[in-house]
Parts: C-alpha cells; sequence; structure tokens
C-alpha cells in the first residue's frame, strides 16, 4: 500500500520507517529541505535507538522515501499527519502546521484517501480538517478522516510501534477502519517480529479500539494527563517519605502491586519533561476550561512539577551550604534515558538554577550534548563522565541512562573534591556507592552516609580553618 507520512520528527519518521519495516511503500515528507536532504543521505536528525538502522534499511529496500510534501501526497491511499503542535502563551496548542498539511493535502491528492491525524491535537480537530478539506478540495478529490493518535515513548519508539497495548483509530466510515486495519494487520495479528530486538516478542494480541474520532482525540490527551498526574503523585509521597522517614521505593513498590494501579510511572525524581507530557496537560486543561469543565487538578499537577527543581536543588544547596563558586558535575541533559531531546528537560532546569547561584558546572550526557549547546551554550561539556567529575564537590544525577549505573564509582571517588552524590533519578545503589566512600542522597529517602562520612568531615573542616 503506498502511504505518505507528512512530518520527519520524532513520531513522523519512527512512523513511517515502521510502516515500510512492515512492508508499505512510504513517502516521508517534510517543509524542511535541509532535514530530508540529511535523511536522503543516510543520517538521522536525532538519536532515536535503531531507528537509523531502520532507515537505511528501509531505503536500500526502497520501500521509503523523502519527498516535498505536494510530491508525497499525490498518490497516496493514506496520508498521516505527523507534525508538531507545539503549546502557544496560553496553553492552547498551535495547530498551525496541520492546517497548512490539510491545505497541501486538499490542492495535491488525488483521487480517494484517507487523511489520518497522527499529531497530538484537541478534540473536534478532526471535524475541523475535514471542513478544510472540503473547502480547499481541488476537482475529483474524496477524502476521509480518521484519528489515530501515537503512542510511542522516545527512547523506545521502535518497540512501542510493533508492540503496541492498544491501537486507537477514530473514524467516520467501515471504509476507514477497514483501511486502518490492513495498514496494521502484521502488528495486529503479530506476524511480524522486531526487527531490532530479538527478544521483543509478544504473546499477546494489541487491543483494536475502534471509537468516533472526537473520542479518538481526548484518548490522547487524557492518556498523558493522567500519566503526568500519577508522576506528580509519587513524588508528593516522595517529599512526604523524607519528612516522615519512609523509603519512597517500598511505597511504590506496594502501591505497583495493586492490579487497579500498576507499577509503571511510579518513579519519583525531579519531574517530567519532554515535548509531550507539559504541552499535553496545558493543552487538556484548555480543553476542559473551553469547555466548561474545571481542570484545576491539571494545574496543580502542572505545580507540583514545576516545584520538583527548586526542592531537587535545595538537597545540594543543604550539603555544600554555598553554592556560589562550588565545582558541580551533573551527569545527564536529556529530559530522560535513550533519547537526544532537551525540550523541557528538567535537567537543564537543575543546571541553570545552579548556574544563577554561582556554582561551576560541569556536564555529561551520552547523546544530548550537542541539542543542550544549542539552548546553554554558557554551559562546560566534557566529553565523558570522568572528566566532569573532576575536583566536583557534588556528582549530580539528572538522567537515568543506563551508562551511570555501569560507570566506574572507584575511580570517580578518586576524582572528586568531595564524595557526594545527590541522585534525581534514585539511579544507584545506595549500598554500593556508600561502600565506596560515598555519602548518597536520593529522592523519597533517608540520605545514606558512608563509612568515612564523619573522617571526612572532620578533615574538611581542618582544611577550611588553615585556610582561614
Amino acid at each position: 500500500m503506498k502511504l505518505s507520512v507528512i512530518g520527519a520528527g520524532y513520531v513522523g519518521l519512527t512512523t513511517a520507517a515502521c510502516l515500510a519495516e512492515i512492508g508499505h511503500v512510504v513517502s516521508c515528507a517534510d517543509n524542511d529541505q535541509g532535514k530530508l536532504e540529511l535523511l536522503r543521505n543516510g543520517k538521522v536528525p536525532f538519536f532515536e535507538p535503531h531507528l537509523e538502522e531502520l532507515v537505511s534499511g528501509n531505503r536500500k529496500a526502497e520501500r521509503l522515501r523523502f519527498e516535498t510534501p505536494e510530491d508525497a501526497v499525490a498518490g497516496a491511499h493514506a496520508i498521516f499527519i505527523c507534525v508538531g503542535t507545539p503549546p502557544l502563551d496560553n496553553g492552547d496548542a498551535d495547530l498551525s502546521a496541520v492546517a497548512d498539511v490539510a491545505r497541501t493535502i486538499a490542492r495535491h491528492a488525488t483521487g480517494d484517501c484517507l487523511v489520518i491525524e497522527k499529531s497530538t491535537v484537541p478534540v473536534q480537530t478532526a471535524l475541523q480538517l475535514k471542513k478544510q478539506l472540503q473547502v480547499y478540495a481541488r476537482d475529483g478529490l474524496r477524502c476521509q478522516l480518521a484519528s489515530n493518535p501515537e503512542f510511542l515513548r522516545e527512547g523506545s519508539a521502535i518497540r512501542d510501534f510493533f508492540h503496541p497495548d492498544r491501537i486507537v483509530i477514530g473514524i467516520e466510515s467501515q471504509k476507514a477502519a477497514s483501511l486502518l486495519y490492513e495498514i496494521y494487520a502484521p502488528v495486529l495479528d503479530q506476524t511480524f517480529a522486531c526487527p531490532v530486538h530479538s527478544t521483543c516478542t509478544s504473546k499477546r494480541r494489541p487491543e483494536w479500539v475502534v471509537t468516533d474520532t472526537n473520542s479518538a482525540e481526548l484518548i490522547k490527551h487524557a492518556s498523558n494527563s493522567f500519566l503526568a498526574m500519577k508522576i506528580s503523585f509519587i513524588n508528593l509521597v516522595a517529599d512526604l517519605c523524607e519528612e516522615v522517614g519512609g523509603d519512597v521505593a517500598q511505597v511504590a513498590r506496594g502501591l505497583g502491586m495493586d492490579s487497579r494501579i500498576g507499577s509503571d510511572f511510579l518513579n519519583p525524581g525531579i519531574g517530567f519533561g519532554g515535548f509531550c507530557f507539559p504541552k499535553d496537560i496545558q493543552a487538556f486543561a484548555r480543553i476542559g476550561s473551553k469547555a466548561g469543565c474545571d481542570f484545576t487538578l491539571l494545574k496543580e499537577v502542572e505545580n507540583i512539577n514545576k516545584r520538583r527543581i527548586e526542592r531537587f536543588v535545595g538537597k545540594i544547596r543543604e550539603e555544600l551550604w554555598v553554592l556560589q563558586g562550588r565545582k558541580i558535575a551533573v551527569l545527564g541533559l536529556a529530559f530522560k534515558p535513550n533519547t537526544d531531546d532537551v525540550r523541557f528537560s528538567p535537567a537543564l532546569e537543575v543546571i541553570r538554577t545552579l548556574i544563577r547561584e554561582g556554582a561551576q558546572v560541569s556536564a555529561y550526557d551520552p547523546e544530548a550534548t550537542e541539542r543542550a549547546k544549542a539552548v546553554l551554550p554558557e554551559l562546560r561539556y566534557c566529553s565523558n563522565p570522568y572528566e566532569a567529575a573532576q575536583d566536583a564537590e557534588a556528582v549530580v544525577i539528572t538522567t537515568e541512562w543506563e551508562e551511570f549505573k555501569e560507570l566506574n564509582w572507584t575511580q570517580m571517588r578518586k576524582l572528586v573534591a568531595r564524595p557526594l552524590i545527590v541522585d534525581g533519578r534514585n539511579t544507584l545503589s545506595p549500598a554500593d556507592v556508600t561502600r565506596l566512600g560515598f555519602d548518597y542522597l536520593c529522592i523519597g529517602r533517608q540520605p545514606v552516609l558512608s563509612p568515612d562520612h564523619d573522617e571526612f568531615t572532620a578533615s574538611s573542616l581542618e582544611l577550611r580553618e588553615v585556610g582561614k
């Protein structure tokens, strides 16, 4: 089947490559000519595990090509809209790119085609799209609309495409449902093995959720908002644990064993970031407000998340007393592991706060350095974590990269000026690092001090007295 995907960002490019992998002929389009040239030369403009090899393999097999939107939509049986919907100042989703794609489809698509809205959009957007297509359509074009929200997580998007929990479609006719089923049949029937994860198999068939377009659009916003709420809730519980002497890891474990709750998204930390959760809870709250529904709950979820940064920096400040002039190593720049995305990254907000208070910050991230440089050029970037830790008075973990668990912490202990770890993602084993001589602070648990803590504190006080 000839498919078109408009938008070569995180969602669009991943969707295009995976659709090609299951046998479709896919034209992926973008208005950014520089991005198209990069893709035509076999390069992917962002980091997503295994995506580059998937793009390369399907280009060679001639199932995936990169074109302008005008060329891509011509003759396509189905067109996926995967453009960005960034937040406006008032919290609304900016739908200008979606409207531009609608006009392009109306003027350049041919014959019968199914237009599939995959971007995260407010409820009733499909209805507006249908009106736009009718207004601008040239003679002979007959379009149907469907909503097919994406649930791809950065860092595991390939696996999520091939082994989803559910595929949601909002349709206005059985013909549209049949076409979408045909597109996704290899995934739905689990007859297709994930090409980049040899162990990525599932006996469970994904749920095929068929509904109207309004409900499909609501499912996406409601899902992300609920998950954001779950994260903010466990962060509040973590704060309580710190105050009363509880262990949030044990509390979260007990919570997650309840089948009504589940263990996912019960990991406390410095808050959620990325492009989806922050903008989606704002957009959903705006949708509710316009409809006369009180979405104060989501506004408080957002407020709780914003307060995470100051509370975390407060831990560092309490240990170091004065941040001015202190050397601090920050491990992690991306908003989550296995991506180079720094949009709305809590890690960058922690760094900005430290810099404002005069700290000398050195940072390392396995993938996100170049993107971080574009928004935080004044930061000292290091090529490895050991360079960042040299003479540091605190090692601060802000992104839970697997690499950080596997560091040679014995070597790190020799490099730092003070053996202090402040773990904003509860990444490390307190017992392991304190045995090596580090003091360890994390989220939702009491500080764990090394056996050498009293000796180090005494020697530090003596040195300070000598320096006076």
